[in-house]
């Protein structure tokens, strides 16, 4: 195992723990005496709520409690808040869509929670759940995004006419339309980002604890950070201070942006848990959660690229109408706004970008953020349109990109979206790509394919990423008594590593071995605060606190040395390679784990003492820009419409990779994702009743591993110039460039025949019947 040291494709130190069935997840928390709560969920995509009788399930055996919005109602409790305070271009706010725990008048979409059953067993929950009797007042309901916003459609609410909630613009529409006008040739082009069911592999789960005495809760569930869900659960739901909430986050299996946001059932469990003084456990099930869990996605986008004679981009305009669902969720108005927009300029010198966003409500599951959260939508919207373009001028495809790739030389550049790149190497990374797939020999591989009866493309995709998140981060070291040191950070790993990167780069700092290092995570109570996990921000984010946080404890452990071996703090001085303070000059010295032990147990006899523990929070000024080339081959079998993926590469400029090994597997999970729902994931409501009818595994498709191709991934260090670490953030970037690779290879196949996502065999074969 690695004493100190960067750059090393160290195996993930969390493995062995998680391989061998040592991690504990939500579902395995079991508290003293815990009952088990049952959501009752709606059957209709829109109604009114006449009536709701829960006197039979009440009197069922093993039931504790029943629980229906006019229980919250009398105790105060909040609605579920939306945190963005967004305004469309006339400078209204964005519509009002107030949603309590459980539904009090309406439902808006099939899974909407009515009623909380709590009883000993979740098999007598839900018997009793069966047994509330409900009358449905069923209405018409909008589920499809392509027609919900106009007129004459169902209304799923008073404060969003025509369904929709904000029409928000960016950019500079005025230089936009007068380059638009003098314009040689303009390319426009209707791209469809198809609704994904986030489907982790481990569903959401809540369990809450109350003191009653203390008045106090503990609750423990699968979060993506654990101070948010606290903040909102005492700010907004329970109003209350922010210290009579606990909120503890164990192992997760899996968030992508959907575990994120505090959900109703974070609030029932706790509800319940005040009102019968015990502890209260839900656990969701596959088709819950498939009812329950935020989607992604589910964007319709049209865009215009004008050009000169020499296919120079001159502006981008694009329209975008993007599904919120029935109700507007933490971020969710933010996703399709400021989030996906900053990224529109991707890495092209336009002269002018001009987008506008239109949020549609529908009687859908709420949409919120998905890996990459909006900048894969925008990115699929522009790589589609340039291969769109160079098609319609009879340019090349490589060529058209590399006339327009801001050069390395321009850095740092603002975009005409306002973003300040601090550095990139565009056209070195896409000419590493092409020479990696042998592109140039191309044309020999199509022709053998077509000796075997398949269509073969390919097609490459340029990403930009544009990470995300809160302005602070939080870490704390301390030494242990058994000789280790726990680091305690404010971020959340659902997968990612953190465990190893953190480890590593507290061993590079302090000269601690890293199997020494124990990273601890998930407890509000540990932290003042904490950004948690999203928008690809762990690392460079939580890498500065760690920075700080080790730089504090060098400080007083020259301190605590000088009180130690009897020396000036000014003659002390500290070696990281060798974790040792020392006198300068002299061989006089001592380790850094032996200096904390000595001074934790002079202090527990009564000495006044320099400990070396320390808590920091870092200010992040700057996020990040990871960019990359995607290079995606498919064959098609025009009899079946089956699209295969025999090759595909990446080159990736994340900035330094702190683990390249732990780069590469987050790459080859977002490539994954991003495959999926460019072939196969499709999430089908029925026009007429709303009902959802990919609700399962048995209609919803995910990759599987005979899905997918070797994914052979390269990295460019390109180091960041705003953060300490040279770090990108690598999270979501295999997810951003895959979908319009794989689309852009599959339109090149059928000969410039547009296929939207997902294109799967049927869509195909029917793209090719009708050429």
């Amino acid at each position: 195992m690695a004493k100190f040291g960067l750059s090393q494709s160290i195996r993930r130190v969390e493995d062995p723990r998680l391989l061998k069935g040592d991690g504990r997840y939500t579902a395995d928390i079991a508290v003293a005496g815990q009952a088990q709560g049952v959501v009752l969920r709606s059957p209709h995509a829109h109604a009114r709520i006449a009536s709701i009788s829960t006197t039979a399930a009440a009197a069922m055996p093993g039931v504790l409690g029943v629980y229906t919005a006019a229980d919250l109602k009398a105790e105060g409790i909040g609605p579920l808040p939306c945190l963005i305070p967004l305004k469309s271009v006339d400078g209204t706010p964005v519509s009002a869509t107030p949603r309590p725990a459980l539904a009090e008048d309406m439902v808006r979409h099939v899974g909407d929670p009515v009623a909380f059953v709590v009883a000993e067993t979740a098999a007598a929950a839900r018997d009793a759940a069966e047994a509330i009797d409900v009358e449905y007042e069923i209405l018409p309901s909008a589920t499809d995004l392509a027609t919900a916003w106009q007129p004459g459609q169902p209304q799923i609410w008073a404060s969003a006419p025509n369904n929709t909630c904000f029409d928000w613009h960016a950019g500079d529409k005025a230089k936009a339309e007068e380059l638009f006008a003098k314009a040689a040739h303009v390319t426009r082009l209707t791209v469809v980002n198809n609704r994904v069911v986030v489907a982790s592999m481990e569903a959401r789960a809540a369990v809450a604890d109350y003191d009653t005495a203390k008045k106090h809760w503990t609750l423990s569930t699968n979060t993506q950070g654990s101070w948010l869900v606290r903040n909102l659960l005492a700010d907004n739901v329970f109003k209350v201070p922010k210290e009579s909430f606990r909120v503890v986050t164990p192992d997760v299996g899996g968030g992508f942006g959907m575990k994120l946001f505090l959900y109703a059932e974070h609030v029932l469990v706790c509800f319940a848990a005040r009102r019968l003084g015990r502890a209260v456990k839900w656990t969701s099930e596959r088709t819950e959660a498939f009812q329950s869990d935020t989607h992604g996605r589910d964007n319709i986008t049209v865009g215009e690229l004008a050009l000169d004679t020499d296919g120079t981009f001159l502006a981008l305009r694009t329209k975008n109408w993007a599904n919120m669902g029935a109700y507007l969720n933490t971020f969710a108005p933010f996703i399709p706004t400021g989030a996906g927009t900053k990224v529109l300029a991707s890495v092209y010198g336009f002269q002018a970008i001009h987008a506008q966003v239109i949020g549609v409500m529908t009687n859908t599951v709420p949409v919120d953020a998905y890996r990459g959260a909006g900048r894969p939508e925008s990115n699929y919207l522009v790589e589609r349109l340039i291969d769109t373009a160079a098609r319609d001028m009879g340019m090349d495809r490589i060529e058209i990109r590399r006339r327009n790739m801001v050069p390395a030389s321009a850095m740092p550049y603002v975009s005409a979206m306002g973003q300040r790149y601090d550095s990139g190497e565009f056209a070195k990374l896409m000419d590493t790509a092409l020479g990696k797939i042998d592109w140039a020999g191309f044309e020999a591989r199509r022709a053998e394919a077509a000796k075997r009866g398949r269509k073969r493309g390919i097609g490459l995709a340029y990403y930009l990423e544009a990470t995300g998140g809160g302005p602070t981060e939080n870490a704390a070291v301390k030494f242990a008594d058994d000789g280790y040191v726990d680091v305690y950070v404010g971020t959340q790993s659902t997968g990612q590593g953190h465990e190893t990167a953190y480890a590593m780069l507290t061993s590079h700092e302090l000269g601690i071995p890293v199997e020494r290092i124990r990273v601890k995570q998930g407890d509000s109570d540990t932290l003042p605060d904490g950004g948690g996990t999203g928008g690809a921000r762990s690392l460079y984010s939580e890498g500065q606190a760690i920075l700080v946080t080790t730089a504090s404890v060098v400080e007083k452990g020259k301190k605590a040395a000088s009180e130690h071996l009897e020396a000036s703090v000014a003659d002390i001085e500290f070696a990281p390679g060798e974790g040792r303070f020392a006198v300068v000059g002299t061989d006089r010295g001592v380790g850094i784990i032996e200096l904390a032990g000595i001074q934790r147990k002079k202090a527990a006899a009564g000495q006044e003492v320099t400990l070396l523990d320390a808590q920091e929070t870092a200010d992040i000024k700057s996020h990040t820009f990871p960019n990359g080339c995607h290079v995606a081959e498919v064959e098609v079998d025009p009899e079946t419409g089956t699209v295969a993926i025999p090759r595909y590469i990446v080159v990736d400029d994340v900035g330094h990779a702190l683990n390249p090994l732990i780069v590469r597997g987050q790459v080859h999970g977002g490539v994954t994702q991003g495959i999926g729902q460019a072939l196969m994931e499709r999430t089908v409501f029925d026009p007429e009743s709303g009902q959802m009818l990919s609700g399962s595994f048995m209609d919803y498709a995910l990759p599987r591993a005979d899905d997918l191709p070797d994914i052979d991934v390269d990295l460019i260090e390109v180091p960041c110039e705003t953060n300490p670490l040279g770090v990108k953030g690598a999270g979501e970037a295999g997810a951003v460039g895959s979908p319009p690779a794989v689309i852009n290879a599959l339109v090149d196949a059928l000969g410039g025949k547009v296929v939207d996502m997902p294109a799967t065999p049927e869509a195909v074969w029917k793209a090719l019947s009708a050429a």
